[in-house]
């Protein structure tokens, strides 16, 4: 009788930071361009660096409402001021005549001479037929005055190219009097979905669906996922399990798009259509990382049409809470460097908070644990009972994941890494 063969040793687990270090090498930021409204521009990346033609604010101007005066003419509390002129803004105002203060609105420019404001509410009007008002406090030079260029200088780079607009740089962009920006092209993304036991939603009503089938949730949360990250996404639906149906899926993606993203059929012994008709297209990479959830994942690339062309490919996981951490940790730095974003700026998580843990984590994972959590009212972090790769309830449960080192157990009142779902998805 033959001994049985020697099992094959299985690769090592590779580690998010080295799978995130990986794919971003394997990607180059996408080298169309296209100008949009600055109103249209949020969460699209510049394609050039903004110079600012101007100085902002363009003179020195009131940050309150009350009077600008010379503070040499006031010399202790209760001075009185004759008010010789009302400036609002938008209005410019006459040089301010010795010994007398400007009734001046927030935003107004400072006329000339005068070098502080007191607020409104530091002053008493004066009774009478005269104009004027006591001055209740001594005022110091430059207070409640902003100053011209403050903000920005003339001829600074106020933004720079590969910056991710945000709504304060879109305004930071008007007040520069711009109102078209140039940007880097969106991404094209194709998702679809493989599997005969993949339902629609609608399609089938509960009570009537067959044994063994599920409905598709992962389209519903990735197409939201890669919108959300500024990508046109073309879905083309559930693709049969038949290998014809497959190929013809991927060719038609690669040639019209920038990325291929799937879920399911990536694990190590699964049988499927997706891994064989890639490598039949491209080229497949099948990686082990070494977190939970999340382990499976796939790139690879799918030849287009034009010689030397590919479109990239990536295979998410199959269960949802993997599929949905793993395109938080590695698909979004992935699209931001195709979409502009310089890799100095990329990082696999945003900067954690410390929290205190208000449960325990007994027994360690020999992986990296990204765990779901919800911020109590007591300044700590509840942990979600079902912690399974299959419970998409933890992930709209939590407000964010405790990020756990592997091997490593956690107990109650522990400091934890806390990263919130809020800054994933910004």
């Amino acid at each position: 009788m033959n001994a049985p063969k020697p099992a094959a040793a299985r690769a090592p687990l590779m580690s998010l930071v080295d799978a995130m270090h990986d794919l971003l090498n394997r990607v180059q930021a996408l080298s169309a361009t296209e100008t949009v409204a600055t109103f249209d521009a949020d969460r699209r990346v510049l394609a050039q660096d903004l110079t600012s033609a101007l100085q902002v604010p363009p003179n020195d101007n009131s940050s309150m409402d009350g009077y600008a005066l010379r503070v040499a003419d006031v010399t202790e509390a209760g001075t009185v001021l004759r008010v010789s002129q009302r400036i609002a803004a938008g209005h410019a105002g006459h040089a301010l005549e010795p010994g007398t203060c400007a009734r001046i609105f927030t935003g107004a420019p400072m006329p000339a001479g005068a070098d502080a404001v007191v607020m409104q509410e530091d002053t008493v009007e004066v009774g009478g037929d005269i104009h004027a008002v006591h001055i209740q406090a001594v005022p110091e030079v430059g207070q409640w005055v902003r100053r011209a260029g403050e903000d920005v200088t003339r001829g600074a780079v106020v933004l720079a190219r590969g910056e991710r607009l945000s709504p304060a740089s879109l305004g930071l962009a008007a007040s520069l009097g711009l109102s078209h920006l140039s940007v880097l092209a969106r991404p094209r993304v194709a998702l679809f979905s493989t599997g005969d036991e993949l339902v629609m939603p609608g399609d089938v009503p509960p009570e009537a669906m067959k044994p063994g089938a599920i409905y598709n949730s992962n389209r519903f949360f990735l197409r939201a996922l890669l919108q959300r990250m500024g990508c046109e996404v073309s879905d083309l639906g559930i693709v049969p399990d038949r290998r014809e149906a497959t190929l013809a899926a991927l060719k038609t993606a690669a040639d019209h798009h920038d990325l291929i993203l799937t879920s399911g059929g990536v694990s190590v012994g699964e049988e499927d259509h997706i891994k064989p008709s890639v490598q039949a297209l491209g080229s497949l990479d099948l990686w082990q990382i070494g977190m939970k959830p999340g382990k499976p994942f796939a790139y690879g690339t799918v030849r287009r049409d034009t010689p030397g062309a590919a479109c990239h490919f990536i295979g998410l996981p199959g269960n949802p809470v993997s599929s949905f951490v793993t395109f938080l940790l590695l698909v979004r730095p992935f699209l931001l460097k195709l979409q502009g974003v310089p890799a100095s700026r990329l990082q696999a998580l945003p900067p954690a908070t410390s929290l205190p843990a208000h449960f325990t984590v007994a027994r360690a994972d020999k992986r990296r644990e990204f765990l779901r959590v919800r911020r109590n009212a007591a300044g700590g972090l509840d942990l979600f009972p079902n912690q399974s790769s299959g419970v998409l309830t933890s992930a709209v449960w939590g407000d964010g994941l405790v990020d756990n080192p592997a091997g490593t157990t956690i107990a109650q009142g522990d400091l934890v890494s806390y990263i919130s779902f809020a800054d994933l998805l910004a």
